[in-house]
């Protein structure tokens, strides 16, 4: 009786309850998920330290890799589990050798977009083949790697879904001006209206010449306007490296020479836009009847804002991102969720030409210099008593300490200056229509007083 007593309590503490996880299954569990965060880890690691700021392919690449390493760290460690993962070999290489060839041979937008027709189907087939053996082989973590399956896949969509759009977007929104050919590439310049001095626009991060189509609207019945694209923005070609302030104001000196546009001519730049403007007066001060700076930076930036140095290490690495990112078609609902003040038709090509992968290069190439552009525009030490307007936006001074400084002492660049502070977003100088009228009568200022002298 004392026997079948302990036998019982024996069977009793060893039999496992339904709802109790085997200790192999722990283990494999422990396996995926260590593997997997440190993928993640190290796909951050990579792109937001050791390349932060890179290129799109360096980015990409290094994303790759790493989850190539975490793919192959979760076929070996789980090579002695009850339920080996063998088949995790297989995304390990292919993502390990695709990251490997993007950091070696870092391909260009047009080669990256030639790409981006032919991976998605591979990526998708490589999903359904990992999802097979996920059922088959795999029963711990399947609730772990099932969600990492369906990014893929979405990934794969979301890339097709921007091919298409972009294509479709470049077939619906031509270039609003013309383009000619300036020291080896494309270069797109829209003009309108009659009256001199012209007025030069120049655009800020992650803006192109329609985003002005408020602005240069109000004023083409009394004076010519000229917007136009920097080397890789807008409809304008690209270019094998970013531009600094310097080749700009090269490309832009030229682009005006063959389009015959004569100066000298009254400048205007909004936000990084400014500093691009001076170093172009600083270079060509002949050219020059006057300035209009809306809401610019200063530069002096990294010296007189005290938050900015922190502020542009955490930009230059988001907009590093971006080109990544926008390839999946994440741009386009970036874009839906924060609607433009623009015009429709402005709105739309904007739109169109800024929330694609392409788009998204050019914002990081920008970003990439703001360095250089910076403290090439601290050239332009004074404007000689030529006219200058300075507007400057009410939130700008709200949100970033030494705006206020700073925008004193470009309206001290001449004596002959008008500055005026305008209840507006930074980017409403621009979309918004009362602050957008504001701007227009400081350039209108500007033009009336070039046409006294």
């Amino acid at each position: 009786m004392s026997t079948d007593t302990r036998t019982a309590a024996h069977d009793s503490d060893t039999e496992k309850s339904p709802g109790t996880p085997r200790p192999a299954a722990r283990r494999t569990r422990r396996v995926i998920a260590a593997t997997l965060f440190g993928g993640a880890a190290g796909a951050a690691a990579l792109s937001l330290g050791v390349f932060a700021g890179a290129t799109e392919a360096t980015i990409t690449g290094s994303i790759l890799l790493a989850f190539g390493a975490a793919w192959g760290a979760m076929a070996g460690l789980s090579r002695k589990a009850a339920e080996p993962m063998r088949w995790a070999s297989v995304p390990a290489v292919a993502m390990s050798a695709v990251g490997l060839g993007l950091l070696a041979f870092q391909p260009g937008d047009s080669t990256l977009t030639a790409l981006s027709w032919v991976w998605p189907a591979l990526m998708l087939a490589l999903v359904v083949w990992m999802s097979r053996q996920i059922r088959r082989s795999t029963r711990a973590g399947r609730w772990l790697l099932t969600p990492v399956v369906a990014v893929l896949a979405l990934a794969s969509l979301g890339t097709t879904y921007e091919n298409v759009a972009a294509s479709r977007d470049n077939h619906s929104h031509p270039a609003p001006g013309r383009l000619f050919e300036v020291n080896g590439h494309r270069l797109h310049l829209d003009c309108r209206g009659q009256g001199g001095p012209t007025v030069v626009l120049f655009n800020g991060l992650g803006e192109v010449s329609a985003s002005w189509a408020r602005i240069a609207s109000s004023l083409t019945s009394t004076v010519r306007v000229c917007a136009y694209d920097r080397a890789g923005q807008g409809w304008s070609g690209d270019v094998s490296h970013p531009q600094d302030g310097v080749a700009a104001a090269k490309d832009l000196h030229a682009l005006l020479a063959a389009a015959d546009e004569h100066g000298p001519f009254v400048l205007a730049g909004h936000s990084i836009g400014g500093p691009f403007a001076m170093t172009y007066a600083a270079r060509y001060p002949t050219q020059v009847a006057g300035m209009v700076l809306l809401d610019s930076s200063s530069p002096e930036q990294f010296t007189r804002m005290p938050a900015y140095p922190g502020q542009y290490a955490v930009i230059r690495r988001v907009y590093a991102l971006m080109p990544t990112l926008y390839r999946f078609g994440l741009g386009r609902v970036g874009a839906a969720a924060v609607p433009s003040h623009l015009p429709a038709q402005a709105a739309d090509q904007v739109r169109a030409v800024t929330s694609s992968a392409h788009g998204a290069r050019n914002m990081r190439d920008d970003a990439s210099m703001l360095h250089q552009v910076f403290g090439q525009a601290q050239a332009l030490t004074t404007l000689d008593g030529r006219p200058l307007a300075v507007v400057t936006a009410s939130g700008s001074l709200d949100d970033t300490v030494g705006w206020a400084a700073a925008q004193d002492v470009l309206a001290a660049l001449s004596d002959d200056h008008l500055h005026t502070v305008v209840q507006s977003s930074h980017t409403g100088l621009l979309e918004d229509r009362a602050p957008a009228a504001e701007s227009v009568k400081a350039i209108s200022w500007v033009v009336d007083a070039v046409r006294a002298r």
